[in-house]
């Protein structure tokens, strides 16, 4: 049974849908990337899937429950986690204090000295080992990033979305960040990632759901999808597909 199900799910602004009967499923274990050009939809289905929005019509199943109504903190204590395409650490506080809110928002809910302990594990465990006490503020994008991740996996998530996650990036950072999720996929988590460098994707995902204007046009292998002549025409125009 798959960990997410989405059947047909759609969502409108002002009559114009932003995402219109997308269905796919997230195997536990699976790396799924989503991509697309900008306004096809990725961000508005993860605020979907994540509780942000609810959808028009469709259903959304995670763990075999309809979410369609539940809030993200519901979700979150359900085991769903996410992170942002702008980051938003706690810029006033220090690395370990941002980690503590998610560990007191979580499944677990630690407290006291099992909670700072727990928290410099997780700053470990995504590069931040012996930067507990600064504050957020004094850190690089890519430090933020691996904040922000921190913070989510405070929450012992089993579904872990990333939006945009290697977005203004060096090449060196992004190759970092892939190996980072890597990581965190053989520890046992699912990621969906939303992201726009392709290349980064198709090298991470297991699987690739592409989105066009609020539509899915591709969902497979990644190899076979980057030579979907359909997904070439979006990316690319008519010409290169001939």
């Amino acid at each position: 049974m798959p960990l997410l199900t989405v059947r047909k799910a759609t969502k409108t602004f002002g009559g114009v849908a932003a995402v219109k009967d997308v269905s796919l499923t997230v195997e536990e274990g699976e790396i799924l990337g989503i991509m697309g050009p900008n306004g096809s939809g990725k961000t508005t289905l993860f605020n979907l899937v994540s509780g942000v929005f609810y959808p028009d019509s469709g259903d959304i199943f995670f763990q075999d429950e309809r979410t369609n109504k539940l809030p993200p903190h519901q979700l979150c204590h359900r085991g769903l986690a996410r992170t942002f395409q702008l980051v938003r650490p706690f810029l006033g506080l220090t690395a370990e204090e941002n980690v503590l809110v998610g560990l007191g928002y979580g499944r677990e809910r630690l407290s006291g000295s099992k909670a700072r302990d727990k928290a410099g594990e997780l700053l470990t465990s995504v590069g931040l080992a012996g930067r507990s006490n600064r504050l957020a503020n004094t850190f690089t994008v890519m430090d933020r990033k691996r904040l922000e991740l921190a913070r989510a996996l405070a929450t012992a998530p089993k579904l872990l979305l990333l939006d945009e996650f290697m977005a203004g990036l060096t090449p060196t950072e992004t190759s970092a960040a892939i190996n980072l999720i890597r990581q965190l996929q053989r520890g046992g988590l699912t990621v969906v990632l939303v992201e726009h460098i392709v290349w980064a994707l198709l090298d991470i995902s297991h699987r690739i759901v592409v989105l066009s204007a609020g539509e899915k046009i591709a969902d497979g292998a990644p190899a076979t999808v980057a030579k979907d002549p359909h997904v070439i025409e979006v990316y690319l125009g008519e010409s290169a597909a001939g």
